[in-house]
């Protein structure tokens, strides 16, 4: 399992069941192990809405790597963990994760279980990227649609943000890559 923390804004958009897991129709594009957590687990995920459109931003708790789903409707919340799965792996691979590092977050991915608690830490973390994702699009006058989800993931994650009870500053892209080699295939 995956654990998500997300805020409330999210929270009231997603149909969760008495296991805290999403009512979903679709199959998962990756393996879904359910077991215990993932090394992947420890995510924080938040809804912005940029002209008008859903947005879900992922971060995860100890590397600050952003994860971006953009454009989603009411049924696509229903199907967050596919949506979740294919941007991580897109978003990897357009940060430049090598094969084994692919194949170590392929076998790490599960099933999405969502939770109200939150870090006020990855939270500021999450807002920054939020704001720097909004200043992009105004900046360069893009529509969200026409906005390419991954490659701005890659590019909000090649960037260093500070977090509370770290010092200096974390780059999330070397963070999660580095995750990634340590994970046991």
């Amino acid at each position: 399992m995956i654990r998500l923390h997300c805020t409330k804004k999210i929270l009231a958009k997603l149909p969760l069941d008495s296991s805290d897991r999403l009512k979903r129709k679709l199959p998962l594009p990756h393996a879904a192990n359910d077991g215990p957590e993932s090394p992947l687990s420890g995510w924080h995920a938040n809804l912005l809405t940029i002209q008008r459109r859903s947005c879900v931003l992922f971060v995860h708790d100890s590397t600050c790597f952003p994860v971006l789903a953009t454009c989603l409707t009411k049924p696509d919340f229903a199907e967050l963990d596919w949506w979740f799965q294919d941007a991580l792996m897109n978003t990897l691979l357009k940060s430049g994760a090598n094969e084994a590092q692919m194949d170590a977050a392929a076998g790490a991915l599960s099933y999405l279980t969502c939770d109200s608690e939150c870090d006020r830490s990855v939270q500021a973390t999450m807002n920054r990227m939020g704001q720097d994702l909004e200043h992009q699009i105004s900046y360069d006058r893009l529509s969200i649609s026409d906005l390419a989800p991954y490659r701005t993931g890659a590019w909000l994650a090649d960037r260093p943000y500070t977090v509370k009870g770290v010092k200096g500053a974390i780059w999330p892209q070397r963070e999660m890559l580095a995750l990634l080699d340590t994970i046991k295939r």
